[in-house]
């Protein structure tokens, strides 16, 4: 048995099992503060492009390299709500803030943003092209 890591190691893609042994996902995002060391759950993957599921960190058990074992059976896993992003917020800067090339830069930030980040004033569900960046980056997390 590997020994075990602090939730401040995990990465997109580690594998989540079920208290069975039944792998039920891959790890998409950690939420918790890393400053204060407060660990509020995780939101994983059932398959490729699923809407994120979230379990919240009471319900995580031993976490080892590439492994999270959550305390859950895989009805329970079954039955968790999905994972609704925080609302976001946006950072407003004055019209003389922008100097020689960064008007284009500012416009491809902003359509970005409106693609893969909106703002919004309330937990939302991750978009499609959300679920697409996450998907790529945990196949990418796996190799």
């Amino acid at each position: 048995m590997a020994d075990p890591v602090s939730w401040l190691m995990i990465r997109p893609g580690w594998k989540v099992y079920a208290s069975d042994g039944t792998e039920v996902g891959a790890v998409d995002e950690v939420t918790g503060d890393d400053n204060a060391d407060i660990f509020d759950g995780l939101a994983f993957a059932r398959s490729t492009f699923a809407k994120p599921t979230y379990v919240p960190a009471e319900s995580v058990g031993p976490i080892t390299e590439g492994r999270i074992e959550l305390t859950l059976t895989t009805e329970q896993v079954d039955a968790l709500g999905e994972y609704l992003e925080p609302a976001s917020s946006e950072i407003i800067e004055p019209d003389d803030h922008r100097g020689f090339g960064e008007q284009l830069g500012a416009d491809v930030r902003e359509v970005e943003g409106k693609m893969f980040a909106p703002t919004e004033k309330h937990e939302h569900s991750m978009n499609v092209w959300r679920r697409a960046a996450f998907a790529i980056r945990r196949l990418f997390a796996r190799s």
